[in-house]
This record gives C-alpha cells, structure tokens and sequence, in this order.
C-alpha cells in the first residue's frame, strides 16, 4: 500500500498532548496475529518493542495515544533485548507480517531499507505537520536513513560513558580523569571493589548477545587497536590486540565486577548501579533515565559522567539507536505512521516529562529535548556528555586501523547478528571461566573466517 499522505489526519495540526488526560495504562500483551479490523471497527495495530524502561513507559502511556487517535487499538509484543531482536527479525525477514511497527536499531535500518523489508518514512515525516524530522540528532538521523531517506525513526539515541559515584570517589580521594583510560578505569575499581559492603568496583556486561556484552567490549576491542575484520575481509579476532582487550575486560569483571557476570545485561547493571552496588558501569548514555530517576534510583545526584574510556585512541564510545519502523509487509501503514510519530514526537517528550518525569525522557534522540527548561535542569549533569558522546561517536577518531565495515559496537553486514552472537557466547563462557580467553577467541576467530569466505569471494 503507497502512502495515503493527502489523508486529513497526514495534514492537520497534531492536537498538543495533554499531560492531564485520564485513563488506565494498557498493559503489554504478548501476541501472535497480526493487526487487523476489530469487532468494534477500530484498526488494530499490533507494535514489537523492547522491554526496556522507556519502551514501558510508552505502554504505560497509552491512554494518550488512544484519546489522540480513538480509532486506533495499540497492541504490543514487549520482550527482552535478546528475545526480541531474534522475533522481530524472523518476521520481517520472512515477511510474516506479524507486526504493523517494529522496534529495530540503526545496525538493522539501512540494510533492512535495501532488502525493501521497511517502509521510506520519509514522505511522512515531512507531510506530518510539527513533526520536524530535522530536530533529530544528526548523526542518528544519518545513522537511520538509506540513500537519504530516514526508515526508522528514533525513539531514544546513545553513545557511551561512565558512570561513576562521585561520593565514593571522594571518600577515597580519587579523580576521574577527564578522559579516562582503561588502565585508570581498573585502578579506580580495584580500590573501589568492598564485597564487605556489597560494592562491585565496575558493572560491566556478561551477558551473551551481540547487543549485550559485545557492545561495551567492541568499543574496547576498537581503542585497543583491534577488528573484526582487516580491509581484505581477514579475520582478525584472534589478532594480539582483539587478546589483549578481550583480555582485559575479562579480568577486570572477573576481579571486580558483579557476581555472576556472565549472565548480567544491561538490565541487571541497571539495577546494581541504581540501587548503590556499584562504584562505576560504562555503558548506554540512555542509562541516565534510570540512574537519575528519584522514583526507582539510590544515588540520583551522586553520580558524575565521563567519556568511554581509551586507550589508544583519542575518543571511543558507540552509537546507537532504539528506533520505530514499519514493515512492508503491514496493510496498517498509516495507522502505524500515527503510532510511530506519536511515541518519536517532540509533544510525547513533554509528556512523558510532565506525567512520569523528566528523568524519564528517552534522550539522544532530538536535539529540542535539550532546550526544554525542565530537562535542561534535571540533566545539567549528564546533558552535555551525552550530546558531545553522540557527536564524536566516528570510525575516525575510536578505531586504531581501517575496517571494511560500519559500526562500531557491531559489524554492519547481515551475517553479525548470528556472528556478533555466536561470538558473545563464547566470551560469556570466558567471563564464567568455562574456557580460557585464547580458547575462546579461537573458535570465535573460526567463526568470522567462515562469514569473511564469501566477502573475500566478491561478496556484498
């Protein structure tokens, strides 16, 4: 289906949300069917996110949407990063047509655009009135288009830093450089770490996944000297300086990480950061919606940010985006269109802010988040080490040697979802020292030979 976008709704001034308005939160329902015409005549929708807290909020919020659009019946699918990643993908590959809107992220976007698996969101981000496509953060927008086009929109955008507790800091008469290296980030750990009192010197993920564990670790590997690949499509994970960062980052969460490691994500860093056991975690800037929230948070207010650490580069960091798509396969696409703008809109930034907080505003995502009075006040520790985060994240200044390859906490070739993952597994077995690190990167490295065959052989 073309985009209808002489419809009225595609023309017409976007009624201002309204923070006040009443009604129950809808809670996420795990469903199979795809979105169709209801018995009452509304369109339903069926939307595949990810369970994590902003994408909560969102459900929570749905009241707003449905007196926005009454005619519109929003059903979700909200399940864990890894979980969700694998169905989302089967769908849209398969064209199963099981989702109208999808949560994917900049690794997916352009590849997905060139596959023709998503809809050009283009025409109905310009057509949308107030929508603004152009307040995005540059280079998430660029990092969500194909030919020029965005194809996802973002819901929140991020890079990476540390979070440290500069109470405990203090008390122990450290200074967080600023610009830290790996080498101070495990001293501060070591004389941070008090199992005693059930302080973790870092939180750092174990997780097996390639946007678990491997995202902080490849930034790791990249400032270290290391790649997935070299300009030829090489393999080179079993490279010394990919050893000596995977290395690193192993004995460090081993000696001074959170118990049981192998198996913490994002989410359980999360929680041990917010609930003060942990002295330090490098990881999302998006972190701070949860680490700054008075309603789940021990330490708001005590904690200050720096840049990822390096070690033979000059910046490191990641960038990423938590992004709204549409199927080709959807016969709602402007149904969805009305979902996904409502839930990226300057107006649900707002709302969010007024309703749940301003701690809780996705961030990363517009750059007019960071002019609104309320969010400047509550983020002044925080604001301008995520938007100086998501500027520097480049190839060109977190990469010692050139790669053949765009990303830079995953390799952007179809291949890394299975690769980046069967990879993870093997470091996670590391970490829960079932194997040795040299072990582990041997039969990670004979993974990547096996992808590397057909790009060596003319491949895409």
């Amino acid at each position: 289906m073309g985009l209808r976008i002489n419809r009225q709704i595609r023309r017409r001034k976007r009624p201002r949300i309204r923070a006040g308005a009443a009604g129950a939160a809808v809670a996420a329902l795990v469903l199979t069917g795809c979105g169709g015409s209801e018995a009452d005549g509304n369109q339903e929708i069926v939307v595949a996110i990810v369970s994590n807290p902003q994408m909560q909020d969102a459900i929570t919020l749905q009241d707003e949407f449905e007196a926005q659009y009454p005619d519109i019946d929003a059903r979700f699918v909200s399940l864990p990063e890894n979980e969700a990643r694998a169905k989302i993908t089967a769908s849209v590959a398969t064209q199963g047509g099981e989702f109208d809107v999808v949560m994917i992220s900049n690794y997916e976007t352009s590849m997905w655009a060139e596959n023709g698996w998503i809809t050009n969101l283009q025409e109905y981000a310009d057509s949308t009135e107030g929508y603004d496509p152009d307040d995005f953060v540059p280079t998430i927008r660029e990092a969500l288009s194909y030919e020029g086009d965005l194809y996802s929109v973002p819901f929140y955008g991020e890079s990476s830093f540390v979070a440290y507790r500069t109470d405990l800091f203090e008390e122990a008469g450290l200074t967080m450089p600023a610009k830290p290296t790996w080498d101070d980030i495990r001293n501060f750990a070591e004389k941070l770490d008090d199992p005693d009192k059930d302080m973790d010197g870092v939180c750092l993920r174990g997780l097996a996944g390639w946007g678990e564990v491997m995202a902080p670790l490849d930034t790791m590997i990249n400032t270290y000297g290391g790649r997935w690949f070299d300009e030829n499509w090489n393999a080179t994970l079993d490279s010394p300086e990919v050893e000596a960062a995977v290395t690193d980052y192993v004995n460090l969460v081993q000696a001074h990480g959170q118990a049981g490691a192998a198996t913490s994500g994002y989410g359980d860093c999360i929680t041990r950061y917010s609930q003060g056991n942990a002295a330090m975690w490098y990881d999302a800037t998006a972190m701070v919606s949860s680490v700054e929230d008075p309603a789940s948070s021990l330490v708001v207010g005590k904690n200050g940010y720096a840049p990822a650490p390096v070690q033979e580069t000059d910046s490191s960091g990641w960038l990423y985006s938590w992004s709204l798509a549409i199927p080709a396969t959807s016969d709602s696409k402007d149904e969805a269109w009305d979902f996904v703008s409502w839930m990226t809109d300057k107006e649900y930034i707002r709302l969010v802010g007024e309703k749940i907080g301003w701690e809780r505003v996705p961030p990363g995502s517009r750059l007019s988040t960071y002019e609104i009075p309320e969010y400047a006040e509550v983020a002044k520790a925080y604001a301008e080490p995520t938007l100086t985060a998501m500027a520097g994240a480049s190839q060109e200044d977190s990469m010692v040697k050139p790669v053949p390859y765009t990303g830079l906490q995953f390799v952007g070739i179809p291949e890394f979802q299975d690769l980046g993952t069967r990879v993870a597994q093997q470091i996670s077995a590391a970490i829960a020292g079932q194997q040795t690190v040299q072990e582990a990167l041997e039969q990670s490295q004979s993974y990547a030979e096996t992808v590397a065959e057909s790009y060596q052989d003319g491949g895409s």
